[in-house]
């Protein structure tokens, strides 16, 4: 699902100034960098000490982000190929009517043309109904595909005929005749019927396709661009002694840390606003009034995800086995959180399970304050969720954690 991409800067010597340094900035990790040698140190106390340390922090951002800009491919898999999905998806079931099932009716059913002008309207909403004279032809049609069923009369039976191959087209036919059935039953008995349904739904009639599944393709697209971020960053590091070479640089791990951790969130800032942005613009796409705590979420999601990159960076000697671990964690991830379809049909063990992956406590948190209204508060054990996550698995990388091939 992504390709593997090598640094923009190839060395970053100990003599180099940091915004002479160039990286791929996808993204990095939490601070899993923990049992390194003592660094030289920035030089200086005090105000002067600080401020070379505040300008070594702004020149390596600097330097990571122009190195993600320049990465093409990079660019690619972590804006553009997670935005195709958004793009797809939308254009596929935002704002469509309800499709109509091909109904073949032959001869004369006296159920179907003696129908009210509104009942027989509400029928046109989910039938296509053509009226044949060749039974046989009719058949052929249906055991061909090409139609969903055939509706014939034969006294006070009426008959469907359908394919076994097309079960749920046939099975939205049954029911329909099955209710026009059961009315004009009641109908005959000259006697109201005692019981109706209303069904209505619990969010906002002005909801569209779009902000269900935006939420969902938004996380994915964050998970892709910190997961592998951090991949490609400490594997590409580690094969050119770039990591042994920060031990006697005048720039401290700690402020590379932090300043690809702020890099990465930037970056996860702007998927968030290309998603919304294009939501909106093409798709009609409408947030609730807290959509803004989502950035919260965002950004724990960011160092979740950058946690799962470090550990798969620090068990692999390559790029290609870094890029094979981390698709196969987030492929299955991504799918099994939500983020191209709903989880509610699943079995319970399997959303059980889905609660193990930190992109699905992301989605949910999202989908929450972004579409259904909730308060700020209420995503705030999503977040929680994934700092802890972070720090687990940051810990564990740690403790795996190489300078060197071995």
């Amino acid at each position: 699902m992504t390709s593997e991409r090598p640094l923009d800067g190839d060395t970053l010597d100990a003599s180099t100034a940091p915004d002479s340094a160039p990286a791929s900035a996808v993204a990095t990790a939490p601070p899993a960098v923990v049992d390194r040698p003592a660094p030289g140190g920035m030089g200086g106390q005090g105000q002067a000490g600080r401020a070379r340390r505040t300008t070594s922090f702004l020149s390596l951002a600097r330097a990571m982000f122009l190195g993600f800009r320049r990465d093409r491919a990079g660019l690619f898999f972590t804006l553009l190929f997670p935005l195709v999905f958004l793009i797809i998806f939308g254009g596929l079931f935002n704002n469509t009517g309800t499709y109509k099932q091909s109904v073949l009716e032959v001869g004369s059913v006296p159920l179907i043309d003696q129908l009210p002008a509104d009942a027989r309207a509400e029928l046109g909403q989910v039938f296509k109904i053509t009226k044949v004279t060749d039974r046989a032809a009719a058949l052929d049609k249906v055991r061909n595909g090409d139609d969903e069923a055939v509706i014939e009369q034969v006294g006070d039976r009426i008959v469907m005929h359908y394919s076994a191959a097309d079960a749920t087209g046939a099975a939205t036919v049954q029911g329909v005749m099955t209710s026009l059935i059961q009315n004009a039953n009641v109908d005959a008995t000259g006697q109201p019927p005692k019981f109706s349904l209303d069904s209505d739904s619990v969010e906002d009639k002005s909801l569209s396709y779009i902000q269900y599944i935006t939420p969902g393709l938004l996380g994915y697209a964050i998970a892709i661009g910190a997961t592998f971020g951090a991949t490609s960053t400490l594997v590409t590091w580690r094969q050119k002694k770039i990591l042994r070479r920060l031990t006697l640089s005048p720039v401290g791990v700690p402020t590379v840390i932090g300043a690809r951790i702020v890099v990465s969130m930037g970056i996860a800032l702007i998927q968030t606003a290309i998603f919304l942005a294009v939501g909106a613009g093409f798709f009609g796409l409408k947030l609730s009034h807290y959509w803004w705590m989502s950035i919260p979420l965002i950004f724990a999601g960011t160092l979740s995800f950058m946690s799962i990159g470090l550990l798969a960076g620090a068990k692999a000697k390559s790029m290609e086995a870094a890029s094979a671990i981390a698709n196969l964690i987030t492929i299955p991830m991504a799918f099994l959180s939500g983020s191209f379809f709903p989880l509610d049909g699943a079995p319970g063990w399997l959303q059980g399970l889905a609660k193990v992956f930190p992109l699905r406590h992301l989605n949910t948190g999202m989908l929450d304050v972004m579409v259904r209204g909730k308060s700020p508060v209420s995503v705030l054990p999503e977040i929680g969720i994934l700092l802890a996550f972070a720090v687990v698995l940051s810990t564990i990388a740690a403790l795996m954690f190489r300078w060197d091939d071995i």
